[in-house]
């Protein structure tokens, strides 16, 4: 999916506490990398979890191959509500025991429990790096 001036629209400031061009960078940086590995035939799993966490702070709408449209659903606890604060916070709490609670993520996903950690840390605690380093022509 491209990340395109309608998704960043959509976006509650409320729900980052990062710079909005700098979560958009990331955002689209990972959409990017995800579609060129699956035209390699690879399956990116960091820049998924990346994606799905990122696509629901902003509450995106998913344009799947089949099917309606609809907002994107948490990575972890995967209800159907749009991402607001204390949503987020929660998500976030359950993240940070996702490879606990579901091990058998951590071999069939590698780097997806990663990836939503490092994206909700930096996104919504800002705490640490961006879970992307993104180039500095996407970031500009």
């Amino acid at each position: 999916m491209e990340v395109t001036e309608k998704d960043v629209e959509r976006i509650p400031e409320r729900n980052l506490r990062v710079p909005l061009n700098e979560f958009v960078a990331v955002w689209a940086d990972a959409e990017r990398r995800n579609a060129e590995q699956a035209k390699r035939g690879v399956t990116d799993w960091y820049a998924g979890g990346v994606i799905v966490t990122c696509r629901w702070m902003a509450c995106a709408v998913v344009r799947p191959a089949s099917g309606p449209r609809r907002l994107a659903r948490p990575p972890v606890s995967r209800h159907d509500e749009r991402a607001r604060e204390e949503l987020i916070e929660a998500e976030y709490l359950a993240a940070e025991l996702l490879d606990v609670r579901r091990p058998d993520l951590v071999e069939s996903r590698p780097g997806w429990c990663e990836a939503i950690r490092a994206t909700l840390r930096w996104a919504w605690r800002c705490s640490g790096t961006p879970p992307i380093d993104v180039p500095v022509r996407a970031a500009g």
